[in-house]
């Protein structure tokens, strides 16, 4: 086994929270030179996870944009137990051709891998490598680093299986008003803008509500902030 995988599994065993776990993707993403790394997650009552490199503007954008429900990735991964290369999958339709061009207007590549991973009890998740490699350069990266990255998803699905259960024993976070207030607006499907507007404050403003609350609720991301929120009834929308 080479030894910058070692270290990587090593990171993963060590990792005590969701921050470790984003700070894992990072160093993947770094030591593979990719443009971005994700592992996203569907736990077993269906709240939804994510560590990665994606920008929040991006991650921000597909929730506003729907994209879930016609992602050619998702799509291909449902209907799949075995890795795919993005190029390889059905893009043809208009709103999936529009889909890819706004990543990559987002700062994604136009080249990716992902690896599908089924759990118990309805989990489901997804391991991703994204870049702007060329066509060739990318088919060798992945035969180069196929086996690698196929025991570094197994290994984060393992973890994340551990925060689950960590999860159903932590005890709830106390949000201030303005918190309570930024998460409740963001879980009712408003945008920062509308949500600032309701607060009448400024957008900078719910930012720093937004991240007080993340970090206050051991999320990842936004996204992941509001699913921790309603899942363990901080908020009720």
């Amino acid at each position: 086994m080479k030894a910058s995988l070692e270290q990587h599994l090593s990171s993963l065993q060590n990792a005590t929270t969701l921050e470790g776990l984003q700070g894992v993707t990072e160093a993947l993403r770094d030591h593979y030179k990719t443009s971005h790394v994700v592992y996203h997650w569907v736990n077993s009552i269906g709240e939804r996870f994510g560590a990665g490199t994606y920008s929040p503007e991006w991650v921000d954008r597909y929730l506003e944009k729907d994209y879930l429900r016609l992602d050619p990735v998702i799509f291909g991964c449902f209907q799949r137990f075995t890795p795919v290369i993005w190029k390889e999958l059905d893009w043809s339709s208009k709103p999936a051709r529009a889909m890819l061009q706004d990543a990559m207007d987002h700062g994604l590549g136009n080249q990716g891998y992902t690896i599908p991973i089924r759990g118990p009890s309805g989990q489901f998740a997804l391991f991703t490598l994204n870049s702007q490699a060329d066509d060739q350069d990318w088919h060798n990266f992945v035969d180069e680093n196929a086996r690698d990255l196929m025991i570094i998803a197994h290994e984060l699905n393992k973890k994340a299986l551990e925060f689950e259960q960590w999860g159903d024993a932590a005890t709830t976070p106390m949000l201030s008003p303005r918190e309570l207030s930024a998460m409740t607006y963001l879980a009712k499907g408003m945008n920062r803008a509308q949500a600032a507007a309701e607060m009448t404050i400024s957008e900078h403003t719910l930012r720093v509500y937004i991240e007080s609350a993340r970090h206050k609720l051991g999320a990842l991301n936004t996204t992941h902030a509001v699913a921790r929120a309603l899942a363990t009834g901080v908020i009720i929308v």
